[in-house]
């Protein structure tokens, strides 16, 4: 967008500018924002400031004319009203500063507890085949843990999490599946009970992939017939390596059967209609569909961005899928999920980092300020802030600046903590 460069006597409030300072040398929480009060800029001149850079795109006034200025009036009454106001910004800026710190503190804890799981996760998947009952074991000690953490926090903060590595993406895959469904089974009232074997069934819902050829698997063109029926005897290939264990919860295999059937009766692997399908089998089958609409893993199809897919499937898949649990993962998700970009009502870029399900129109979001490194790069509350998502954005459509700065995610992954957000106090 076009900056002009221009006196700080010609601002007026309407203007969205930039300030040419380094990020550490105003109060401003952001080098860009829109003039809202005279008193901005008065603590503007009072930095010593002559020029700033406006963006008139972004503005919804325009500056005073050059022609008509009049001369500036003394501020020699309102110094000492300016300079306490630039102390209380600056307080209130490093008070931010420290919140969005221990935002970052808690969204490492997290993903370490994401990667602890993804890793257990991987291990009792490859044991499965050769120690089954060690593998059971240790599946029911993950999601008892899980599932403890989920009935005791009051409310959930679901984190966007680091991209799946090449050749990772079944378990991501499959602890996304596991978290979302047991995080949605809480959201309808679930017993833990309910929960847990959610949780094993989703361990294991795609366990039987490993007996479908890799040259399928990683095909990235359409699948022919022969080889879409094969693969759609994964459910049945999950089953038949379950049953090595049988200790395992007879109802989670029942989720696992059919969590590729569908409502309408065109689902697989026997073609059940809505009638036939439990409950928890219907509510697995809508957040595998997510998942695997945001990352598909055959078939050459296009991932989309997980605001897309939740409009998709509330408009087209409500035959097919129960629409209260689509509902309610829209709920819990909110309308703009961790991991989309958006363009915010004061016109910066920004990535949705977190969402709290009790806030859900006021994600954390890490702004883009080209001003500010990257590695302190603000992660706002927008109530906090006033401000509000405007739209969507591709992020195959951003600037190449913005985009190494944001670093969307090509693999959206979810976990989740107990606090709420960069302002949670």
């Amino acid at each position: 967008m076009a900056e002009l460069r221009i006196s700080v006597d010609r601002l007026q409030i309407g203007n969205y500018i930039k300030l040419p300072l380094s990020w550490r040398d105003h109060p401003f929480l952001l080098s860009s924002f829109m003039i809202k009060k005279e008193e901005q800029i008065q603590l503007i001149r009072q930095l010593g400031l002559k020029h700033v850079f406006i963006i008139p795109e972004k503005s919804d006034a325009p500056p005073k004319p050059a022609e008509i200025l009049e001369m500036p009036q003394s501020d020699v009454d309102l110094d000492d009203e300016i300079v306490t106001l630039q102390e209380n910004m600056q307080a209130e800026k490093l008070q931010r500063i420290e919140q969005m710190k221990e935002y970052r503190r808690n969204v490492q804890r997290t993903e370490q507890s994401f990667n602890r799981s993804l890793a257990q996760m991987r291990a009792l998947i490859n044991k499965l085949q050769n120690r089954p009952l060690n593998a059971i074991r240790e599946a029911h000690e993950l999601i008892d843990d899980i599932t403890n953490q989920l009935m005791q926090a009051d409310q959930m903060v679901l984190h966007l999490m680091s991209d799946s590595p090449e050749g990772e993406s079944l378990y991501y895959h499959t602890l996304n599946v596991a978290m979302l469904s047991m995080l949605l089974a809480k959201q309808c009232g679930k017993t833990a009970e309910e929960i847990k074997l959610l949780g094993m069934a989703a361990v294991f819902h795609d366990i039987g992939k490993i007996k479908i050829p890799t040259q399928i698997l990683r095909k990235t063109e359409p699948l022919s017939k022969p080889e879409e029926n094969l693969y759609k005897m994964h459910p049945r290939y999950s089953l038949s390596l379950l049953d090595l264990a049988q200790e395992f919860p007879a109802q989670a295999k029942g989720i696992i059967l059919r969590h590729h059937e569908r409502l309408d009766g065109s689902g697989y692997p026997e073609g059940l209609v809505a009638s036939q399908i439990d409950d928890l089998s219907q509510l697995m089958a809508v957040i595998d569909e997510y998942d695997s609409l945001c990352h598909p893993q055959i078939g050459g199809k296009t991932a989309a961005t997980p605001h897309t897919v939740l409009s998709f499937m509330f408009k087209h898949k409500t035959q097919q899928l129960n629409k209260d649990y689509i509902g309610l993962l829209i709920k819990h998700l909110g309308i703009y999920p961790p991991g989309s970009v958006v363009e915010l009502s004061n016109g910066q870029i920004g990535l949705v980092m977190s969402v709290n399900s009790q806030r859900l129109l006021y994600p954390s979001v890490l702004i883009y300020d080209a001003a500010i490194p990257r590695t302190e790069a603000a992660v706002v509350d927008l109530e906090n802030m006033n401000l509000s998502i405007k739209r969507v954005l591709l992020p195959s459509r951003l600037p190449q600046e913005i985009f190494d700065y944001l670093s969307p995610r090509t693999r959206i992954s979810y976990f989740f903590d107990s606090s709420s957000g960069p302002n949670s106090n």
